[in-house]
């Protein structure tokens, strides 16, 4: 077995209401495919949630157009807690979650139509590429990036995750983590000042340091090619203290929760992570059973708290009332699998 980092699996995020905030990502980013739905409780978290094991609600959802999904989840014991003070660009942790973009100018066109919440105009980053920010309805900020890069073409003006902005105290320590362990190994820029695109933002004003890290080799692993190329954009703020944007919280709280990769060779991963400083905190060890899906799953914390997690699937369901299942646990794990097999994942589309 090797390492292999397939992509962005998915980002996190914490809902009130897992069903009301599915219908709305579908309607507006095209995340109808459904992975799996589970009821059940995360007893493994105990690290990041005060020890208590949380209820919860989860779906997992794509966009069959290519990039990561969304792990939509809902605490169903607790009531989840927002944020404790008002987000601003820097403060650290998740911020923001990028989308794929076919048409930035025609998708905010669409997005002005349905009277979202629009923060700003278009705008170009550093590197000159288009963009604008969405808010949804429970507060997070997502960023519609114009790329060519789609897995196919299914009619939707957006595709999945396409990457995260992190807010960071300190790029420099941060920076092996997500350039060599994380493979997004190519510094696209890397500047300091006052930008004109995260003007608009809360915070947006200040003075910031930006690194924009992309994976430079092709993405290799049974959905490589369905995940695609990402992005990671390191902002430090400069000119103010910024807050941890889960203070006082824990995961499965409001918000963006972790950030998901997609990975086999756990074992390799794990000793990795530990010579970069960076030890497992959570570690399904085997295989978990999520009843239609099995796998392993571990987490990490970047050095201001932020949530890793590894995804190494072992069993995906296809056509569960006929026990189909995708069985990857001893696939070669460099190859892709077939499109065939890939697109048999659009018959469980969710209007």
């Amino acid at each position: 077995m090797r390492k292999v980092i397939s992509g962005i699996q998915q980002m996190g995020i914490g809902v009130t209401d897992v069903h009301e905030a599915w219908a709305w990502y579908r309607k507006h980013f095209g995340m109808d495919i459904e992975v799996f739905e589970e009821i059940a409780t995360a007893e493994l978290m105990l690290p990041h949630t005060d020890n208590k094991p949380i209820p919860r609600h989860a779906v997992l959802a794509l966009n069959m157009q290519g990039g990561g999904g969304f792990e939509i989840w809902q605490q169903t014991k607790y009531t989840p807690q927002p944020p404790v003070f008002d987000l601003q660009v820097g403060d650290l942790g998740l911020y923001i979650c990028k989308v794929k973009c076919r048409d930035v100018a025609s998708y905010y066109q669409q997005c002005v139509s349905a009277q979202l919440e629009i923060v700003g105009e278009i705008g170009k980053s550093p590197e000159g590429i288009s963009s604008f920010f969405i808010r949804d309805p429970y507060g997070n900020l997502f960023q519609a990036v114009q790329t060519a890069k789609f897995y196919r073409e299914d009619g939707n003006p957006t595709g999945g995750v396409h990457g995260t902005i992190i807010g960071v105290s300190d790029i420099d320590k941060v920076l092996p983590l997500y350039r060599d362990v994380l493979e997004h190994d190519i510094v696209v820029y890397d500047e300091t000042g006052h930008f004109a695109d995260l003007q608009e933002l809360p915070g947006g004003s200040h003075e910031i340091r930006r690194v924009l890290l992309r994976n430079g080799k092709p993405r290799k692993g049974p959905f490589g090619k369905l995940l695609g190329d990402s992005e990671i954009e390191l902002v430090q703020v400069l000119d103010r203290n910024p807050e941890k944007i889960f203070r006082d919280r824990i995961w499965g709280d409001l918000g963006f929760i972790h950030l998901c990769f997609d990975t086999r060779g756990m074992d390799l991963l794990k000793t990795e992570c530990r010579e970069y400083g960076y030890e497992f905190t959570v570690d399904s060890a085997d295989s978990f059973d999520m009843g239609v899906a099995a796998g392993r799953f571990a987490y990490i914390e970047d050095p201001d708290g932020t949530l890793i997690e590894f995804v190494e699937a072992h069993k995906l369901p296809i056509l569960k009332k006929l026990g189909w299942y995708m069985k990857l646990e001893k696939r070669d794990p460099e190859k892709h699998l077939p499109d065939w097999m890939v697109n048999t994942m659009s018959w469980k589309r969710k209007k």
